[in-house]
């Protein structure tokens, strides 16, 4: 009996949110992740958790916080970038982890973009700046995808 109130409980369990770590929790944690196309992965799902939570922290006033998990958006797109270099896979020839991040950048980059028209003006930069970082890993995930078979 009690295995299968288990079974049936542990599934809500696992549908609650994630505890809230530090940025640096949580980038050690995707860190962590030995194989490089899954730390990519892992890397820009933190990068979408930080923004949503950033989105709450600027919602409760708390700039210091929305800052913070602002540049866990930025540090994150940056470690999937190194991850996926780390392959040492052509894009334009194993284009698999590479078109899932540029869709996720680009993805990150609309919210980022709609989060920024909720922000007053005086909070803009350190948003800007990661979208900055953002589009910037984008453009060349787009470019190495979209390049010569070399």
């Amino acid at each position: 009996m009690m295995k299968l109130a288990m079974l049936l409980l542990l599934p809500l369990f696992a549908a609650g949110e994630k505890p809230l770590g530090t940025p640096a929790d949580d980038l050690a944690r995707v860190h962590a992740e030995p194989h490089p196309d899954k730390r990519a992965h892992a890397a820009l799902e933190n990068a979408e958790d930080a923004l949503r939570q950033a989105r709450e922290a600027y919602a409760k006033g708390d700039t210091d916080g929305t800052a913070a998990r602002l540049e866990e958006v930025g540090q994150s797109v940056e470690m999937a970038d190194s991850s996926l270099k780390q392959t040492g896979k052509n894009p334009s020839r194993s284009p698999k982890h590479f078109k899932f991040a540029e869709l996720k950048t680009r993805e990150l980059l609309r919210k980022l973009e709609g989060f920024r028209d909720e922000m007053s003006v005086a909070d803009r930069p350190v948003l800007d700046r990661v979208a900055g970082t953002v589009q910037r890993i984008h453009d060349a995930l787009l470019e190495g995808i979209m390049g010569k078979n070399k």
